[in-house]
């Protein structure tokens, strides 16, 4: 018996070594990513969120946002009430902002915690690892760390390096952890924006809370509630023209 739970033991600590040898750069681990969750993770979610915004001067203001994905790539943020016909849409990599129920501007802009929280865990690895090193992120450059007592990935940067644009990812659950990168409004400052509070969904994982720290300093946080998984929602819910009639949290 002996023998046998020996022999069981080294070849579990071979396939973890194995598994572990094959994670040599980016492009390892977001395909690692893809493949845990492929089969289990959900096509769309929606939740009630509490946005709160934290002023220098110690003082906090909140607002209420629902959010709507299809994943992978779309996102529908309604900020307050529907009828005040305000919010944003990710839709493939572009930005549209809504005002009034119009849209008033369409840009270029990818939301990195959809592409590297969601979209990696169902589309083709190469199409994330594309967008990913795009968006400035060397996929060359990895390195093992620990974050919260747990062993880490980290992406695009070497090691004490807090600066570079990176990504952090749990290394038993491949669950991502944490984006690092220049605040988009001052790129002499970094923004630091964490996943947490992660718990079971349709076979899957969600971060139920989001914390954005810039210089140090916690600037933001988003709160979920009334989390649901594949959620039918009608196409139109991602149609910048459509926003003013199409509402998924009625």
């Amino acid at each position: 018996m002996k023998t046998i739970v020996l022999t069981i033991a080294g070849f579990s600590l071979s396939l973890s070594f194995a598994y572990a040898q094959e994670i040599r750069g980016g492009e390892d681990l977001l395909r690692a990513m893809h493949d845990r969750y492929k089969n289990s993770w959900y096509q769309t979610v929606t939740f009630k969120q509490k946005s709160t915004t934290y002023k220098p001067d110690g003082s906090s203001s909140a607002e209420t946002w629902y959010e709507a994905a299809s994943i992978p790539g779309k996102l529908r943020i309604d900020i307050g009430s529907p009828a005040a016909g305000k919010g944003y849409l990710f839709i493939d990599g572009d930005l549209s902002v809504i005002k009034d129920n119009k849209v008033t501007e369409t840009r270029h802009s990818v939301n990195m915690l959809l592409v590297l929280g969601f979209d990696v865990y169902r589309q083709d690895p190469q199409i994330t690892a594309k967008i990913v090193s795009e968006e400035g992120y060397d996929l060359s450059k990895i390195h093992e760390d620990t974050w919260e007592g747990k062993p880490v990935y980290v992406v695009g940067a070497v090691k004490a390096d807090l600066k570079s644009k990176q990504f952090w990812v749990e290394k038993n659950s491949l669950l991502f952890l944490r984006d690092i990168e220049p605040a988009r409004k001052d790129a002499e400052k970094v923004e630091d924006i964490r996943f947490i509070h992660y718990r079971p969904l349709a076979g899957a994982w969600i971060a139920a809370g989001v914390e954005v720290y810039s210089e140090g300093r916690k600037v933001f946080s988003e709160d979920y509630t009334e989390i649901q998984a594949n959620v039918k929602l009608d196409p139109d819910t991602f149609d910048p023209l459509k926003f003013a009639t199409t509402h998924w949290e009625k």
